[in-house]
């Protein structure tokens, strides 16, 4: 294996550490979504429990930032939803260059959702607030976008130098 795939792979700790973070926020996010919206709904039939008007504008807004969070997994996991049907008949090396053509096209998209989302974020929303929070921002509402941007940067960096490597590392060297 060439010194440089020796010395970039010890960069692996870091996008696994991104991963857990990652993982584990989107995992709080499910558990405050949940816990929110069973008191809202037991509010709503139970007298002593309150029901927040904030409830669903916080809801939809964690959901907003799961979802995305957990497609930018996806990303480095290899699961999130593609092609894979005619792999079997496509020459190796020309599925290895397009599956590198496919990680520069969501990089590409990456960067488009940091760029444009983060000037949404903060024209857009910084102008406005949630209408049953007023003290809050809508900056939070359009920042998902720039952040799953960031995510999936981070990760399909990663995903980007595997593909990349295995065009110089057979298979059994690694």
């Amino acid at each position: 294996m060439p010194k440089i795939f020796e010395t970039l792979d010890k960069c692996k700790p870091v996008y696994d550490v991104a991963h857990k973070v990652i993982l584990f926020t989107c995992k709080m996010l499910l558990i405050i979504d949940i816990l929110i919206t069973c008191m809202a709904v037991a509010g709503r039939y139970i007298s002593f429990i309150p029901d927040p008007s904030w409830s669903e504008e916080v809801v939809l807004s964690c959901m907003a930032y799961m979802a995305v969070l957990s497609a930018a997994l996806a990303l480095h996991n290899g699961t999130h939803i593609r092609m894979t049907a005619l792999d079997p008949y496509i020459n190796k090396t020309l599925l290895k260059c397009l599956e590198v053509l496919a990680d520069v096209a969501v990089l590409i998209l990456a960067f488009i959702m940091i760029i444009v989302g983060w000037k949404y974020a903060v024209t857009i929303g910084s102008k406005g607030t949630y209408v049953s929070m007023p003290g809050v921002s809508r900056f939070w509402m359009y920042f998902p976008v720039p952040l799953a941007g960031l995510a999936m940067v981070i990760f399909e960096t990663d995903v980007l130098y595997e593909h990349i490597k295995a065009f110089f590392v057979k298979e059994g060297e690694q």
